[in-house]
């Protein structure tokens, strides 16, 4: 049988033998040593640490997958330049867990039921209230950066860019990461 121009040539050696391609195979030494040890634990740390601030710079190759892209940059950054009523709830939930327990008389009324000082229900009132404008918020978010998306980056993909914009929205500004790269603010 004659070897054809279609086919590929062969190997030109034969198949070694389990035992010899066994020897090849590089195997992981392990370090040895105190100072090894120590040497090789600094020498990662410093590598997580790079990277580390790498991500919180928005450094692309530092970036989660959930992270990439000039659109997600787009959405970060957009969500960044704004003030919204989410990133104010956590510390809100705060004062209104402290105004709660603010240790007060309980008054029974002609029934016999308990009263409610007036301060526990202003504060879990203004609880539910930010908690709804965040959501509606929220909500005109989704359109909006959905249709400012399909403006810039036609084409691109709007699933769960809405989702990914309010959750970011809802974290407070200096807790974000990757760090906002704008000022509140400013024009996008």
């Amino acid at each position: 049988m004659t070897q054809s121009a279609e086919q590929p040539s062969k190997k030109g050696r034969p198949t070694p033998k389990r035992s010899e391609a066994t020897k090849k195979r590089q195997t992981l030494a392990p370090i040895r040593g105190k100072e090894n040890k120590k040497r090789a634990r600094e020498e990662a740390k410093a590598a997580r640490i790079a990277t580390r601030a790498a991500y919180m710079r928005g450094e692309e190759s530092a970036l989660p997958l959930r992270d990439r892209g000039p659109v997600k940059k787009f959405v970060r950054d957009y969500i960044d330049s704004r003030r919204s009523i989410g990133e104010f709830f956590l510390p809100i939930i705060f004062v209104v867990l402290l105004l709660t327990m603010i240790p007060t008389k309980t008054s029974t009324n002609s029934e016999g039921l308990p009263q409610v000082p007036m301060t526990q229900v202003i504060s879990i009132a203004i609880m539910y209230s930010v908690l709804l404008i965040s959501i509606l918020d929220g909500i005109r978010l989704n359109r909006k950066i959905k249709k400012l998306v399909l403006a810039k980056f036609p084409g691109a993909a709007t699933k769960g860019l809405g989702m990914y914009g309010f959750l970011r929205s809802t974290q407070m500004r200096r807790m974000r990461a990757p760090k906002p790269q704008v000022k509140a603010g400013d024009k996008i």
